[in-house]
């Protein structure tokens, strides 16, 4: 897009990474020394049964996404997709196929808009997303807002594209609702 806009690059997943979590786009130097090239942030697609999926409101940007935020430094990806829906919603989650990548440059994305950068500063922010489903109760009625999410609220998929705010996050959705698959537990008996 021309004038600023949102540039996205998504890291497909293949069958074979979708068994296992997605590799950090950037350097495994980058990731130890903390490097400012790439902003690592993980989050879920959280799933209820009847297609109902799990959206947060961050009034700091007026927008409804998938509950997700920045890595801890030294946190894998999978670890900080699970922390962080349990922080911005309070339910525990169970982690299902990885989904493509967010990638997109923070000097352009709409959340960042009228903060001042340097363009020779340019970060980009990667976002590593799974599907989910919630562990337990799944009732967010008690949830409390707070400054960074004020509200939480499961919505029929339909909804959530609607709401979602960014057309990054309507295919996030997109592909999470094609991948999502129930599970079932197997059991291996031997003698």
């Amino acid at each position: 897009m021309s004038g600023g806009g949102v540039r996205l690059a998504f890291v497909p997943a293949s069958p074979a990474r979708a068994a296992r979590a997605p590799r950090p786009v950037a350097s495994a130097t980058d990731l130890a020394t903390g490097s400012p090239q790439d902003v690592l942030a993980a989050g879920v697609v959280v799933f209820r049964p009847g297609r109902r999926v799990l959206l947060v409101h961050r009034p700091k940007y007026d927008d409804w996404s998938f509950p997700k935020g920045k890595l801890d430094r030294g946190e894998h990806h999978t670890v900080a997709a699970v922390r962080e829906v349990a922080e911005e919603t309070g339910l525990h989650v169970r982690l299902g196929p990885a989904l493509a990548a967010q990638r997109y440059s923070l000097g352009g994305h709409p959340e960042r808009a009228g903060v001042p950068r340097d363009p020779g500063a340019q970060r980009s922010k990667t976002v590593f997303y799974w599907t989910g489903r919630a562990v337990g109760d799944d009732d967010v009625s008690d949830y409390r807002p707070n400054a960074e999410v004020d509200a939480v609220e499961w919505v029929d998929a339909e909804e959530a594209a609607e709401r979602l705010t960014y057309p990054h996050d309507r295919t996030t959705l997109t592909e999470a609702l094609k991948r999502r698959r129930k599970t079932r537990a197997v059991i291996l008996l031997r003698h």
